[in-house]
Formats: structure tokens, C-alpha cells, sequence
């Protein structure tokens, strides 16, 4: 743990903005090592649980936890690696849990103006109500640790690219009257659309037994 995750008595929540948080630097080779045998033992553990209650206990985790922990694991990993792609699937699923109404309004205004496939691929309800997204990007999460691993990425892919849509969109409303708040939107979006790609690489790396 860092000095500064000690410092804290209580889980501390980080919001969604904080996706470039940097930690302490060590020996790259050492925490290179430590995120991938962390993920794959992680991941190896709890596809191997009968009952589930690790699968619950990892979706609530940064409920429960806050961020920190993962961050100091996976976050310098590389993007198209596993500890990379469950570190942004967390970073996903911290957004959306701390903002829910925000991601809602983003999700719907991106249903409504992306043409794709994305939204019945992401399999939100339509319109989505912020507890209805809380509760997919909590089944996404779950069915990285005990369905298809791939299917669960495409998933999460096409929700960022969803909720980037909607950012761009609002964005553009909002240039003319909140300089400010467009250029946050706007910073959303591509963040997001960077992120559905990397999600994207990791599922077609998993399917072809090369994402490690």
C-alpha cells in the first residue's frame, strides 16, 4: 500500500475524472510481474468458485474498498494485457457507480445517436435508468470472472463506445453556452472510445489464447 493509501481509515471512493492516477514508482519488472500473476491467480480463483461468493465479493469491491488497491496492482499495466483490461473494466465500473444519472443521460443520448450495433450488444435496457446501468456494468463485471471472458469484453466495449457517443453529442450542445462543461464531455468521450478499444483488442487477444 502506498503512504497515502495508509493514511486513510475508510475505503476511499475516486471519481471518474482520476482515470490517469499515478502511484509511486518501483522496479517496473517487479510490478509488471505482480499485475499479471495478481490477475491470473485472481481470475483462475474465482472462475474455480462453486458458489460464487468470490465473483460477489470482487464486482462489490470497489463498493467496499475503493480504488486504490487495484489502482497500485494493475494500473500501469499495459492496456492490451489482463490486468490492464480489469483495471479499466473497475475504472468503468467506478464511473458509472459514482454517477449513475450522468451515465444514464449519456447512455440514452448515445442509443439515440450512435449508428451501430452497440447498445443490443452492450444489452442495456432501453432507455436505460441509472440503476439499470449500475446494474449491467455489475453483470458485465461478473461475467468477466465466470462466463465467456471475451463476450464479457465485447460488452463493456460496446457501452464505452455508447457512453462516448453520448459525451461527443453533448459536448457539441454545449460549446456554444458551457465552454467548460463541453470540453469535460468532450475529454469523456475520447477516454471512453479509447477504452472500448483497448477493451475490444483484449477480447480478440483472449479468443486467440494471447492475452496474458
Amino acid at each position: 500500500m502506498s503512504d497515502e493509501s495508509r493514511g486513510f481509515h475508510k475505503p476511499v471512493r475516486r471519481p471518474a475524472e482520476t482515470f490517469d492516477r499515478r502511484f509511486a514508482a518501483e522496479d517496473p519488472a517487479e510490478v509488471s510481474r505482480a499485475a499479471h500473476s495478481t490477475a491470473q491467480a485472481l481470475l483462475a480463483r474465482a472462475r474455480a468458485d462453486p458458489d460464487g461468493a468470490i465473483v460477489e465479493r470482487l464486482v462489490s469491491f470497489t463498493d467496499e474498498h475503493g480504488i486504490d488497491d487495484i489502482a497500485e496492482l494493475w494500473s500501469r499495466s499495459p492496456s492490451t494485457s489482463l490486468p490492464g483490461a480489469l483495471w479499466r473494466l473497475y475504472l468503468v465500473q467506478l464511473m458509472i457507480h459514482d454517477d449513475p444519472q450522468t451515465a444514464a443521460l449519456l447512455y440514452e443520448r448515445g442509443r439515440v445517436e450512435i449508428d451501430s450495433a452497440d447498445p443490443v450488444v452492450a444489452g442495456a435496457p432501453t432507455p436505460a435508468s441509472p440503476d439499470e446501468l449500475v446494474a449491467l456494468i455489475d453483470t458485465i463485471l461478473r461475467g468477466l470472472f465466470r462466463g465467456d471472458f471475451a463476450v464479457a469484453l465485447d460488452r463493456a466495449a460496446a457501452f464505452c463506445r455508447v457512453e462516448a457517443s453520448g459525451a461527443s453529442h453533448l459536448a457539441d450542445d454545449y460549446e456554444g453556452t458551457e465552454p467548460e462543461r463541453a470540453s469535460a464531455l468532450t475529454t469523456r468521450a475520447l477516454r471512453l472510445a479509447d477504452y472500448a478499444t483497448d477493451l475490444a483488442a483484449c477480447a480478440s487477444l483472449w479468443r486467440r489464447e494471447s492475452l496474458t
